[in-house]
């Protein structure tokens, strides 16, 4: 299937039907957050960065789980013949490439977990995997938000893990990285991100 804004965008409203939730709204303010800030980066393509944040969690499509929905999103792209979003459906969790740093349950069986293993220590990142990781943490399901204020979300839901920390720095680094090419602060780029972080 091509891999288009009609197609992406016809995906994602047959997965919140499937599965309806938060995520679905979370993973529409995360594809504006890639776009805004692929456009002012200029080597990145806007409405592909779009695409590819609206189709970090499609996995979410096959019902309630944990890390599940990451290979489960992966399955689902690759179906489609969306390589590289199904690469991010599964590097966004891993802004550091190794399992062990995951802050969810492996709710997939020994093989799915033995592949994912595999695929995160050997996929070849680049910006875009980059900048979803970095937009997944500016995005509540209600708009834009402080870095700051997405981790105390996550933790609260996750639990504090030893990588917790690391896992923060990383993105905290692929921040300062993106805000260096640009010349300017991503919250600029962010509408609302002050209301949205302080309400």
């Amino acid at each position: 299937m091509e891999f288009n804004e009609q197609n992406v965008e016809g995906a994602l409203k047959e997965a919140a039907q499937s599965n309806p939730g938060k995520w679905v709204d979370h993973s529409r303010y995360v594809a504006k957050a890639c776009k805004n800030i692929a456009l002012r980066c200029g080597h990145l393509c806007a409405n592909e960065a779009y695409m590819l944040g609206l189709l970090h969690d499609i996995g979410r499509y096959a019902g309630v789980s944990s890390e599940k929905h990451l290979i489960d999103g992966y399955r689902y792209c690759m179906e489609k013949g969306w390589e590289k979003a199904a690469q991010i459906c599964i590097s966004h969790a891993f802004m550091i490439q190794d399992i062990s740093t995951s802050i969810g349950e492996f709710d997939v069986s020994h093989e799915e977990y033995l592949f994912m293993k595999e695929f995160v220590a050997h996929a070849v990142y680049d910006d875009y995997d980059r900048l979803v990781q970095l937009c997944d943490s500016l995005a509540m399901p209600t708009g834009f938000c402080l870095l700051e204020k997405r981790f105390v979300d996550v933790t609260i839901r996750y639990g504090v893990h030893p990588v917790t920390i690391d896992r923060w720095k990383k993105i905290i680094e692929i921040k300062t990285l993106f805000e260096k090419e640009m010349g300017c602060s991503i919250y600029t780029l962010l509408p609302g991100v002050e209301e949205n972080s302080f309400c």
